[in-house]
C-alpha cells in the first residue's frame, strides 16, 4: 500500500465542500463541509451562497482531511479537482485552491469530471473497477447511463436525462407535498410507510418508440402535482405516504429496467450506482432484485460515498497518478458544462475539440456538452432558468 499514490481531492460542485485523501484505492479520509441548511429556506441552491460557503470551508475542511488520514501534505503524490461539470462559482472555488495548494506545494494538479469521479468512487468500497463498467448515475443535476471502458480516458454517454433529473423531481414533489429541501431523503422515508401501488403514476419515455436510455422525469413531475392538487381542490386529504410511495416507484421502475438493459444490450455484466439518489433505499433494493433475475452483479457505494465528497475526486486523481495520465496546465479553469466524455482536463498543451459530449450539468444544468468545442479558459455561462429552476 505504501507505494500506491496518495493524492487529496477537492470537490465543490454544488453545495458541499468535500475533501477526502485516498491511498490507491484505500479511503484514508472523507471530511465535508456541507450547507445545505443555509438553502433550505430557499428550497433550492443558491449559487452565490454556495460559493461563500466553499471559501468559509475550504481550508479547514482540507486540514481537517490531512489530520484524519494522519498525512502531511508534503506527503502528497497529487492534489485532484472537480473541474466540472457544477456551478459555475462554487467549481470556481475548489479549483483555485486546488491550484493553490498544488503550486505551493509542488505537486501535480488534476482538474478531473465530477461525473466520472461518482462512477471511480466505488473503487473505494468494492475494489478496481471491471472494465467496462456500466454506470447509472442518479442525483440533483444528472440522470445518466455511462458505459465507461477506462475511467480516466473513455466514458462514453448512452443516456441522460432531457428535462428534469430523478433528484430534482424529488426535490419539486417534496416542495408541493410541503415536506422540506432537501427531498429525496423526506420521501425515502414516508414511501416506506406507503403503498407503491395506490396511484398508477406514467414511466416516462418507457413506449417502444422511445429512447432506450434516455430519462424524462417532468411529466411524472407534473402528473403527481396536478394529482395532489385535485385532492386539495376537492376538500380531501392528501395521502402523503401513498404519494410518496407510488411517485418514488414510478422513478426507481423506469431507472432500474433502463439500467438492465443497457446491461444486456452492451454485454455487460456489472452495474454501478452513484450519485445522491442512489442512497435512495428502494432504488438500491429494486436494482438489487432486477440484477439478481437478470445474472447481473451490482455495486453501489455506501450511501455516504454516493452523495457528493472529496473522496470520489482523490479516487479518480489517484487513478490518473496510477495510469500516469497528463497532469492538468497551470490555466486549469472551471467549466461548468464540462462533457462527461472528458474524465480529466490535461490543458491547453493538450487541447482537443469534443463530439457529442452528452454530460448534464450538475445541479440543474441539463443537457450541456453536446458537439461543442472547449479550451477550458474561460468559465461557461449558465442561464438564470438553469440555475433557480
Amino acid at each position: 500500500m505504501a507505494d500506491e499514490p496518495l493524492v487529496l481531492g477537492i470537490e465543490t460542485s454544488c453545495d458541499e465542500t468535500g475533501v477526502g485523501v485516498v491511498r490507491g484505492t484505500t479511503l484514508l479520509a472523507d471530511a465535508i463541509a456541507s450547507s445545505v441548511d443555509e438553502h433550505a429556506r430557499f428550497g433550492g441552491v443558491v449559487p452565490e451562497v454556495a460559493s461563500r460557503a466553499h471559501l468559509e470551508a475550504m481550508v479547514p475542511t482540507i486540514e481537517r482531511a490531512l489530520k484524519e488520514a494522519g498525512v502531511s501534505a508534503r506527503d502528497l503524490d497529487g492534489i485532484a479537482v472537480t473541474a466540472g461539470p457544477g456551478l459555475a462559482g462554487a467549481l470556481l472555488v475548489g479549483v483555485s485552491a486546488a491550484k493553490a495548494y498544488a503550486y505551493a506545494l509542488g505537486k501535480p494538479l488534476y482538474g478531473v469530471n465530477h461525473l466520472a469521479s461518482h462512477i471511480c468512487v466505488d473503487q473505494l468500497e468494492h475494489g478496481p473497477l471491471p472494465e467496462p463498467t456500466m454506470a447509472l448515475l442518479v442525483s440533483g443535476g444528472h440522470s445518466s447511463l455511462l458505459l465507461a471502458p477506462d475511467i480516466t480516458s473513455d466514458v462514453r454517454p448512452l443516456g441522460a436525462t432531457i428535462d428534469d433529473a430523478a433528484g430534482e423531481a424529488f426535490d419539486k414533489i417534496a416542495r408541493v407535498l410541503q415536506l422540506g429541501f432537501p427531498g429525496g431523503p423526506v420521501i425515502d422515508r414516508l414511501a416506506r410507510e406507503g403503498d407503491p401501488k395506490a396511484i398508477a403514476f406514467p414511466r416516462g419515455l418507457t413506449g417502444p418508440r422511445d429512447a432506450p436510455y434516455d430519462f424524462s422525469f417532468s411529466g411524472l413531475k407534473t402528473s403527481v402535482a396536478r394529482w395532489i392538487e385535485a385532492k386539495r381542490k376537492a376538500g380531501e386529504d392528501v395521502p402523503v405516504r401513498d404519494v410518496a410511495a407510488s411517485f418514488q416507484e414510478a422513478v426507481v421502475d423506469v431507472l432500474t429496467r433502463k439500467a438492465i438493459r443497457a446491461c444486456k444490450d452492451e454485454g455487460v455484466d456489472h452495474l454501478m450506482i452513484g450519485g445522491g439518489v442512489a442512497a435512495n433505499s428502494r432504488l438500491r433494493s429494486l436494482a438489487q432484485e432486477r440484477c439478481d433475475d437478470a445474472g447481473i452483479i451490482l455495486r453501489v457505494p455506501r450511501p455516504g460515498l454516493c452523495t457528493d465528497n472529496g473522496a470520489m475526486v482523490a479516487a479518480l486523481g489517484a487513478e490518473m497518478v496510477k495510469r500516469n495520465r497528463a497532469a492538468s496546465d497551470w490555466d486549469l479553469s472551471a467549466d461548468s458544462s464540462l462533457p462527461v466524455t472528458d474524465p480529466h482536463v490535461p490543458g491547453h498543451s493538450h487541447g482537443h475539440s469534443h463530439g457529442d459530449g452528452g454530460g448534464d450539468g450538475h445541479a440543474h444544468g441539463h443537457g450541456h456538452g453536446h458537439g461543442h468545442a472547449h479550451d477550458h479558459d474561460h468559465v461557461h455561462e449558465l442561464s438564470k432558468d438553469n440555475l433557480y429552476s
